[in-house]
């Protein structure tokens, strides 16, 4: 199946944010495609300037091509508190409710679509995203009922039948923290904290599911964080509902 990566080798695009989900994302394509692209997006999120040189460098090391992409209308129009012209980031849990604020409408709907069209141009058969299964509470565009939904239309909708591969929808982040390090993903070189300060807060929704994903794999954090408080527990309702349709 498409979404986990059982597929031959092809030329794929990587969608790579910088962060470690989207960097182990593209040393898995390395491995097992050939990437002939990484995409990054700048849509005025307050950390875009944090984690887009991160991406740059990873694509750089495998002298893979990098390009940006400026959507300064997302910042413009979009209401998130992820954005700059939002409000604060919200501390707690990744699954609280409160990190819905973060949510920005039908982001990842725009970036494939966008990422689509630019890997048909260059002849490649498949994109990569880095949609994970922690995900899924707060994101309704990271669920997979909705990447079905994109990679039917971006089949259905290009001569190359581009086919959407997301191998890491049905992991947890420790699975990911795991993959990274057996792909030797030097995860000091990720960012997540959504606030895009000097140094990771600790205390954002990413930054505790970082700290959360690096414990549970057992792995060593590499990470600067300036609170390094107990993590909070997760919420016991932290569940999502299928939208209607």
């Amino acid at each position: 199946m498409a979404q986990r990566g059982h597929l031959a080798a092809m030329r794929v695009v990587v969608l790579c944010s910088g962060g470690m989900d989207s960097v182990t994302a593209l040393y898995w394509a390395r491995h097992a495609h050939d990437v002939v692209a990484v995409l990054s997006f700048d849509y005025g999120a307050k950390h875009n300037h944090r984690e887009i040189p991160l991406a740059a460098e990873h694509a750089l090391k495998w002298r893979i091509r990098h390009e940006v992409i400026t959507l300064d209308f997302v910042n413009r129009l979009f209401a998130s508190n992820l954005l700059k012209r939002g409000g604060e980031i919200p501390e707690g849990h990744y699954a609280a409710e409160n990190m819905k604020q973060t949510v920005v409408p039908f982001r990842n709907a725009i970036f494939l679509s966008i990422a689509c069209g630019f890997a048909e141009s260059v002849e490649a058969a498949g994109l990569v995203i880095a949609a994970h299964g922690g995900d899924h509470t707060i994101y309704p565009d990271c669920r997979e009922e909705f990447m079905r939904a994109m990679a039917d239309a971006m089949r259905l909708g290009t001569y190359a039948n581009i086919q959407l591969l997301r191998p890491f929808i049905d992991r947890a982040k420790a699975e990911i923290a795991a993959e990274g390090a057996r792909l030797g993903v030097d995860f000091a070189r990720t960012w997540s904290c959504y606030k895009g300060g000097a140094a990771h807060c600790g205390k954002c929704g990413t930054c505790v599911e970082r700290r959360e994903a690096f414990a549970k794999a057992g792995l060593p954090d590499p990470t600067t964080y300036e609170s390094t408080d107990p993590l909070p527990p997760r919420p016991e309702t932290a569940k999502y509902s299928t939208p209607r349709g």
